[in-house]
């Protein structure tokens, strides 16, 4: 890892043995001024969140549980959606690169197997006028229902090794914004499926995805007729 601070924007990596959440570190550093690509990882986290303030669980030394901070200048607040998305890109990258397993993009971040089964999830919030993405990727083991990234490779993966990747990778993409907004409309497994998505406020919709616009949202037509555009929300993947 001694590399990263020589040829990324990620220099302070920062591993604690647990804590209740990365983001709410990284979020608190950032609140106090912390510079660009601080990362801090944990082997456990006791109050880990995900999208719509679902709990995230992973047993000890099972995941890969880590956030970054990010300061994307020259992006429009608009546009701040897209920081996640370029998490995701790495992410899959990472598992690409490191464990040899293709993975599936479901919008807005979170990572599936080819058969639909959820291996990470992706969470960002502002923070001290910038960007805190934190993700939790099963690695060694997932709760029921879910997989683990050994599973699919069809051996032990090294956390370390996918987080050094994950790193290399999103130094890459950050900044290249319209890059990342075309690559993930590209990548996004989402698009083209049919979906339900459960919305805050207990609302939910039923429709066709027919893309992803410039800023990460979801473009859908509606089984009524209707056209949405989403910026949040809890996806879904139907049969036809």
């Amino acid at each position: 890892m001694d590399r990263l601070a020589s040829e990324t924007r990620f220099g302070d990596v920062r591993l604690l043995a647990h804590t209740a959440s990365t983001n709410d570190v990284v979020a608190a550093a950032a609140d106090a001024g912390a510079a660009e690509g601080l990362v801090v990882c944990a082997d456990y986290q006791t109050a880990g969140r995900g999208r719509l303030d679902r709990r995230w669980e992973a047993r000890p030394g099972d995941g890969l549980l880590a956030s970054v901070l990010l300061r994307p200048d020259g992006l429009s607040r608009t546009r701040r959606g897209l920081v996640a998305s370029a998490v995701a890109l790495a992410g899959r990258d990472a598992c690409r690169v490191v464990a040899g397993v293709d993975v599936a993009i479901k919008w807005p971040n979170d990572l599936l197997s080819d058969d639909g089964r959820k291996l990470a999830g992706i969470l960002a919030v502002e923070a001290g006028g910038g960007v805190v993405v934190g993700m939790g990727l099963n690695v060694h083991g997932a709760p029921p229902g879910a997989v683990c990234l050994d599973d699919l490779a069809g051996r032990r993966v090294g956390r370390t090794d996918l987080l050094v990747g994950w790193l290399y990778s999103l130094d890459v993409l950050v900044g290249d914004w319209d890059a990342v907004a075309a690559r993930y409309r590209a990548e996004c497994s989402t698009v083209g499926r049919r979906v339900s998505v459960e919305l805050p406020g207990d609302r939910s919709l039923s429709g066709v995805v027919d893309g992803v616009d410039d800023i990460g949202q979801l473009v859908l037509s509606g089984d009524d007729g209707s056209l949405h555009t989403l910026a949040v929300g809890d996806v879904t993947h139907l049969r036809w």
